[in-house]
């Protein structure tokens, strides 16, 4: 029985913990808040430049720091300000060294950045500080699409809450909302719109309705297979970039936004990747029916499943022999006889999660049933 699920900043950790980075996240916010207008527009441009190369994997990166930033802020709101020494204000990251020790530009971001936060000037540590929390925000808030706010259902045997809790409610409307819709980038003529182009119920339910590519009953509503896994890649990549945001500033889980953003991609990411993948078998099973029929299946089978691995978040391939290579006759049977004893080591291979189990499981059931009926 699906039930809501409740979101939870980190799952198992100590209440200690997810206190301090709370309190370390509202402490940075408090201190960029109280920045001048001006050093605020520096750090953002700064945040720009470096949370691009972040999210690119560039091999090396400059950037600055300003020439004077608030390091202290009073009970009272008042803030003490000092100059940053001019050698600290141009940096570079991910030299020739970094290169050779095979550090990437991620690791060695924040390997500066500690650096320059253990700096006995304030100033310089504070920009440092800054900096960082600059550009967790650009991430999170500027560089990915905002989405809906929706809840998920969570099967009782499954880890990642992941269908819509409205798919099964929402009804077409004749009038298309904003919500509903997107605005394609056009030039606008006169005294016209935007052009809003709506999105069927079954997508408008998720977080991101335009990456959406099937229904809940598994039908692809894109053009191609190829669109359906370029929507997956894209919110791979939404996600990467959040998991990146955290991996330069932990306290960024305490940011509400971002855990709304985690929770919206992540269970339209598990929803989405399942239904290719199934998809993709239902292809399979097709394809074998039809060059069985042709007789070009007489020289050996071996089957590629794909399944969506919840923990690498990414489509895998379960790869297995159904008849050995030989001239030996294509027969349904050796299909079922193969399904079967791959249920028998899927089951208990511990290595994947007990949901990604239950989904292999399933996909080798749907390819039993289809060649046992023959």
């Amino acid at each position: 029985m699906a039930k809501p699920s409740k979101q939870n900043i980190l799952p198992g950790a100590d209440e200690a913990l997810v206190v301090q980075l709370r309190q370390e996240y509202i402490s940075q916010q408090q201190l960029y808040q109280s920045q001048t207008p001006l050093v605020q527009r520096f750090f953002e441009t700064q945040a720009a430049l470096v949370a691009d190369a972040l999210v690119q994997g560039m091999s090396q990166l400059r950037f600055s720091l300003p020439d004077k930033v608030v390091f202290l802020v009073g009970r009272k709101g008042e803030g003490q300000s000092a100059p940053l020494p001019a050698e600290f204000r141009e940096q570079l990251v991910g030299g020739l060294m970094d290169r050779l020790t095979g550090m990437d530009i991620r690791a060695a971001m924040r390997q500066r950045l500690a650096e320059l936060e253990q700096s006995v000037n304030p100033a310089v540590a504070a920009s440092a500080g800054l900096l960082r929390y600059a550009t967790v925000a650009h991430m999170v808030y500027s560089m990915l699409p905002a989405g809906k706010s929706v809840t998920y259902l969570v099967d009782a045997e499954d880890e990642i809450p992941n269908i819509p809790a409205g798919s099964d409610l929402e009804v077409d409307s004749a009038i298309t909302a904003i919500t509903d819709a997107i605005a394609e980038e056009a030039e606008v003529e006169d005294g016209r719109g935007e052009l809003l182009v709506p999105y069927i119920s079954a997508a408008r339910a998720f977080f991101l309705p335009q990456w959406v590519a099937f229904d809940d009953q598994g039908k692809i509503l894109v053009s191609s297979v190829n669109e359906a896994e370029a929507h997956v890649a894209s919110m791979q990549r939404y996600l990467s970039i959040l998991h990146t945001a955290v991996a330069i500033a932990p306290y960024t889980v305490a940011d509400d936004e971002y855990q709304r953003r985690r929770y919206g991609i992540l269970g339209q990411l598990v929803n989405q990747g399942r239904a290719l993948a199934r998809y993709e078998v239902q292809e399979i099973v097709r394809t074998v029916w039809k060059r069985a029929k042709a007789q070009d299946l007489n020289r050996g089978v071996s089957l590629s499943l794909p399944y969506f691995d919840d923990q690498k978040l990414a489509v895998e391939v379960h790869r297995f022999e159904v008849i050995p290579a030989g001239r030996i006759m294509f027969v349904p049977a050796f299909v079922v006889r193969a399904t079967r004893e791959q249920q028998a080591k899927v089951a208990q291979d511990t290595r994947l999660s007990p949901s990604t189990r239950r989904h292999l499981l399933s996909e080798l059931r749907e390819v039993e049933k289809a060649f046992e009926t023959s």
